[in-house]
């Protein structure tokens, strides 16, 4: 009986040696796993629990003019945090930063006292107050670079331009569509800390640098953006307008030199509504900040009046239906159907021709030969003039034209197109049709952005841009062109002439809906030299008070816009 006690005590020993051996041998194989052939993962989650990233914020590129001048560039500042678990003095560190950063003691306070590996306390802090904060040399406040945004003229061009937001990433405008070649690419740098996260003095630190953004060089011209926001400011004071646009452009490849849409705001200072926005609700802040932002030049339509004279023209002679010599009789109106359509001279113009008819913008004359090319020619125009789609210009919110649908066109509906009645198309859109007819015939893309170049200036990027599919004969673009330096020598745009020039010009004037409300909208499209446009312009007055006729506001405004203009460019020619 004893002996087969102690062999089975002998057996449960054994057994126990067994396991623990088994599991000692497991252990080792284990352990040599996870030094030989997990070293380098264990190894880096190792650096990773005892490393902090700190960002290194990249430079934003700089927008500049098409002769170099600085509209956008960046101001260093810096962004102020406190890492918890090394803070000694706390209520140093909450004094200091209180009286530095003029934010309220509860506010740093919980801050400071939040448990977090890194809390940023204010951001955009100007140098010298951060140098200051630096000099304290208070443990647990950490001072990184930065950049914030500044424009270097304010509210010109603003709508254009666009801004960025806290994290200098662009919100609308220019700084949208090139925010892939602005931005850069932040760096970092890593340092070492202990395992309750507190940075290890003098201890290795690895540091990847950060990337500048890439230099935007726009087809803006500085120069002129200035010429063309003093006319819109003065337009805007004398008329008391609800808005004054302006768009500035070359007709021969669509780049754009200034484009102004008054009252603008300022980019220094977005966030920031005229009136101050006292008393509003979050949404209605926002829903003012929208349209104080909105581009009307790109994201608006109205009815374009007689400036649309310029396309039904074009048109018709394109079709063969008409020629400058055919004659037509103006007694004040036009019968369509049941509808008795005035002309704007009530008393009618008498016989007159076709070119004069132009001249005087007949409205009679118009309907008829809208009626000479018919809805399915005229809307076969109208497509190959692409006057039904977006022109692609390279700034966000383009809105559509907005046009009957061909099939419920009649003969009233294609009257008022004829003279620019309606229908409604953005200003971008009219005036890239007017240049795509004026330079020849061929087509263009408005746009601002010519080309970018990476920091170190070793690698460029052009861009391109649809163009040169013809949209009329080089002869129709000729007579066009004759026909609407006629308008100003000698008809309704005399007021848009200039002294030493040659200037081509159509004027507009549409009541705005609903029909008898009393609200206008003058305009007027201008070129020069009629013998081979450089320039384009279009002037649209929004509401104006008193006189509205797109020939007595808006056609001098061509005037004294191309009297600053011409001279300029024929100079740098």
């Amino acid at each position: 009986m004893w002996n087969r006690h102690k062999t089975y005590q002998r057996q449960n020993m054994f057994l126990v040696f067994f396991v623990f051996a088994l599991l000692l041998v497991c252990m080792f194989v284990r352990l040599g796993y996870l030094m030989l052939y997990r070293a380098d993962y264990f190894g880096v989650q190792a650096k990773e629990l005892h490393e902090r990233e700190r960002k290194i914020k990249a430079e934003r590129g700089k927008i500049l003019d098409r002769n170099g001048k600085l509209l956008a560039g960046n101001r260093s500042v810096s962004t102020i945090s406190v890492i918890h678990s090394q803070i000694e003095e706390p209520e140093r560190v909450i004094s200091l930063l209180t009286k530095e950063l003029g934010m309220d003691e509860e506010s740093v306070r919980k801050k400071v006292e939040k448990v977090s590996s890194r809390e940023r306390v204010k951001s955009n802090v100007d140098k010298e107050t951060s140098d200051r904060i630096c000099n304290e040399k208070l443990a647990g406040i950490t001072v990184d670079e930065d950049y914030k945004r500044e424009y270097q003229y304010d509210s010109l061009a603003s709508k254009v331009l666009g801004f960025t937001g806290s994290d200098n990433q662009g919100i609308i405008g220019l700084e949208v569509t090139y925010e892939k070649y602005l931005k850069g690419t932040d760096g970092s740098i890593l340092t070492m800390t202990t395992a309750h996260g507190t940075e290890i003095e003098n201890g290795a630190e690895d540091r990847i640098e950060p990337v500048a953004g890439w230099t935007l060089n726009t087809s803006l011209d500085l120069t002129i953006m200035e010429y063309a926001d003093q006319v819109a400011n003065t337009l805007l004071r004398k008329k008391k307008a609800k808005s004054v646009d302006i768009i500035v452009m070359n007709p021969q490849n669509g780049e754009i030199y200034a484009m102004a849409g008054v009252p603008e705001f300022n980019l220094n200072d977005p966030y920031t509504l005229p009136e101050g926005g006292e008393g509003l609700t979050e949404k209605e802040k926002n829903k003012q900040l929208n349209a104080m932002w909105r581009n009307s030049c790109v994201s608006d339509t109205y009815e374009p009046g007689s400036t649309f004279k310029i396309l039904t023209t074009a048109a018709a002679l394109e079709k063969g239906v008409v020629k400058m010599s055919d004659r037509f009789q103006c007694p004040g109106y036009k019968m369509v159907e049941d509808r008795r359509i005035r002309c704007h001279k009530t008393t009618g113009h008498g016989s007159e021709s076709f070119l004069e008819g132009i001249m005087n913008s007949c409205n009679p004359v118009f309907i008829e030969v809208g009626a000479r090319v018919g809805v399915k020619d005229f809307f076969e125009k109208l497509t190959v003039f692409h006057a039904l789609q977006k022109t692609g210009i390279d700034v966000p919110g383009e809105a559509n034209t907005i046009m009957h649908r061909e099939k419920d066109v009649g003969a009233v509906e294609l009257a008022t197109i004829s003279f620019g009645q309606s229908f409604q198309m953005s200003p971008i859109r009219l005036i890239t049709c007017a240049a795509s007819i004026i330079n020849g015939g061929k087509s263009i893309t408005p746009h601002f952005g010519v080309s970018a170049v990476n920091a170190d200036g070793t690698s460029m990027k052009k861009f391109t841009y649809p163009h040169g599919e013809t949209i009329v004969s080089k002869e129709t673009s000729d007579l066009v062109r004759e026909a609407l330096g006629k308008v100003v020598s000698e008809g309704t745009g005399k007021n848009a002439g200039v002294a030493g020039f040659t200037v081509g010009a159509k004027t507009g004037t549409s009541q705005k809906l609903p029909r008898g409300n009393g609200k206008y909208i003058a305009s007027t499209v201008g070129f020069a030299p009629v013998e081979n446009p450089q320039v384009i312009a279009l002037v649209r007055i929004d509401e104006p008070e008193g006189l509205y006729y797109g020939g007595t506001i808006a056609a001098p405004a061509i005037s004294t816009l191309f009297t600053n203009v011409l001279p300029y460019i024929t100079e740098e020619e």
